[in-house]
């Protein structure tokens, strides 16, 4: 009896039709390992792998800052198997001179947060998310979408709720009050007294424009680490699943499953040089100085010419007697007086930290040290400067610092980069000139100069839960966005903006948080996606330079494969 069901069962499923199939296949080719190739070929047979289970941990990124790793286990042929993991970078919205008590409660929030994702993630996402294949990344994205938008409104009502508790109290308060104080006396209403007209003669004050206040910064979702964190889980999940790369797997995404016959790298934005604001030294307007190889090298022909200029660099720094000679002020015939910049180590970017007293100090610095080794900036290579100009305010006087005591307007700003850009035309990209608010002046600048240079949004750029629901970048007239993958950020979200500024005909950057983590999904994402530019800090810190050497793997698959354009 036995027999007969246990023949019936595998009749159902067609098994000896299958064998027959495969041994026939097989034979001609009589392989060595005979039963690992009956394997590979029924195996096409077997359910497609589902999510067993979610695991999340706290780990910490490559600053010694809290994080969170996500691991996903799949039921594979009915064994539990754990597939890949991810791990989430970090992004402070703490600026650099901030207070220590301002980094002690920053650092608090992060843990709480961590914290609340770990629970989401081994709790209610690890049993939403499960008998989901994670081949499926938009109905897993949905599904997280849905709910941290729950999360949200949790939020909101349970603020509506300690709001109402505390506007009763406080009538309370006042009911009591105003049984027991006396009732006030009334006063006459003094008299309305109207501007009197100035006299001829007298000069008329010419109003000034007040600069449009800072906009509050979006606020960190408490545990929303979980969301993006378990998004690039499922996608890595998925590739390996698919046995292709991630960066092939989200271009089938991004295209509807249409495989592109060739893919382009993206530009890389090397940071050789961290500009504290913070230091003594005068310079303001510059944060980072980043490298962009011409597109005619090879990426790692690019790399490679990064690092000699990063040695030279280096050299000079060290040696202060090479360094450029001081200034001359054409206008004035005066030697520029400051002090020979430093080298002070290795900033969290990754990259050569110091600081400078003009932008006629750094500038030729950068020129001597290509000269030097036989390159010409503008044509061997070419400089970005990140300018970080939200950070250069000084909302009493409504004007920039772009030097220690030197202040500019936001159209004296505007100015100053038209002439910059002509005086230093191997100056290709500028992030962040000016704050976001300052829209009449980034149209300014975008006009005077976006034939010349890109224009790129950073901080200035719309938060990106706001940009893919009203597409609005905030920025009219910029050339680009830089977007970066933290917090709530789903794959699904990068796949719909891209396609948004690629019918905007923006270029779109990926860059890389300040708290970057050992994971290189990053640089898959931004091949896949068709990124024009990845933004990664130097070339000195271990995470990063990992995501350096996984451009270099895959510039080499691409290009074996016939595919690299």
């Amino acid at each position: 009896r036995l027999r007969r069901e246990a023949a019936e069962y595998y009749r159902g499923h067609r098994v000896p039709e299958r064998m027959e199939e495969a041994l026939n296949a097989l034979f001609p080719l009589c392989p060595e390992d005979l039963y690992g190739e009956l394997a590979n070929y029924l195996s096409k047979f077997s359910k497609a792998p589902v999510i067993r289970k979610l695991v999340g941990r706290k780990v910490f990124d490559g600053v010694g800052q809290p994080t969170l790793e996500v691991e996903i286990y799949c039921t594979v042929k009915n064994y539990e198997k754990r597939i890949c993991s991810s791990v989430m970078a970090t992004h402070s919205q703490i600026p650099e001179n901030a207070l220590p008590e301002t980094i002690e409660a920053d650092e608090k929030e992060r843990n709480v947060s961590v914290h609340t994702a770990v629970e989401w993630v081994n709790e209610s996402l690890s049993t939403i998310l499960r008998d989901l294949e994670p081949i499926d990344q938009w109905q897993a994205d949905k599904i997280l979408g849905e709910y941290f938008a729950n999360k949200v409104e949790e939020k909101k009502e349970i603020e509506k709720q300690e709001e109402g508790g505390q506007e009763e109290e406080e009538e309370k308060e006042e009911e009591e009050a105003a049984k027991v104080a006396p009732a006030p006396a009334v006063h006459p209403s003094a008299p309305t007294s109207k501007p009197k007209k100035g006299g001829k003669g007298k000069k008329a004050l010419v109003e000034v424009k007040p600069i449009p206040p800072a906009e509050p910064a979006e606020p960190v979702f408490c545990g929303s680490l979980a969301i993006g964190g378990t998004s690039l889980a499922i996608a890595k999940a998925g590739a390996s699943i698919l046995h292709i790369p991630l960066y092939l797997h989200t271009a089938l995404l991004k295209h509807s499953k249409k495989s592109p016959k060739e893919m382009t790298l993206p530009l890389p934005m090397v940071t050789l040089l961290n500009c504290e604001k913070n230091s003594p030294t005068k310079l303001k307007l510059v944060k980072e100085v980043m490298l962009i190889p011409p597109v005619e090298l090879s990426f790692k022909q690019g790399i490679e010419r990064v690092l000699d200029i990063q040695k030279e660099v280096t050299r000079l720094l060290e040696s202060p007697g090479k360094m450029p000679g001081p200034q001359t002020d054409s206008k004035k015939g005066k030697a520029q007086k400051g002090l020979a910049p430093t080298l002070k180590g290795i900033s969290r970017l990754g990259c050569l930290t110091t600081g400078y007293d003009s932008l006629e100090q750094l500038l030729p610095l950068m020129q001597i040290a290509c000269k030097n080794i036989g390159l010409e900036l503008g044509t061997d290579m070419y400089l970005a400067l990140n300018c970080a100009a939200h950070e250069l305010m000084d909302y009493g006087k409504e004007k920039y610092e772009i030097l220690t005591g030197t202040f500019k307007s936001p159209d004296e700003m505007v100015a100053m980069y038209v002439e910059m850009i002509n005086k230093f035309p191997f100056i290709i990209a500028l992030v962040d000139p000016l704050r976001k608010e300052d829209r009449e002046q980034w149209s300014s600048i975008c006009c005077a100069l976006g034939s010349k240079c890109y224009l790129i949004a950073e901080d200035a750029a719309t938060q990106i839960s706001k940009l893919k629901t009203d597409q609005n970048i905030n920025i009219a007239t910029c050339s680009g966005v830089v977007l970066k993958y933290i917090n709530q950020t789903k794959v699904s979200d990068l796949i719909e903006l891209t396609g948004i500024l690629d019918g905007q005909r923006r270029i779109t950057i990926l860059g890389s948080p300040d708290g970057e983590s050992s994971d290189e999904s990053l640089v898959d994402l931004a091949v896949g996606l068709g990124a024009r530019f990845l933004k990664l800090g130097g070339l000195c810190r271990g995470e990063r330079v990992a995501k350096y050497n996984r451009l270099l793997a895959i510039e080499e698959e691409l290009a074996a494969n016939g595919a690299l354009r």
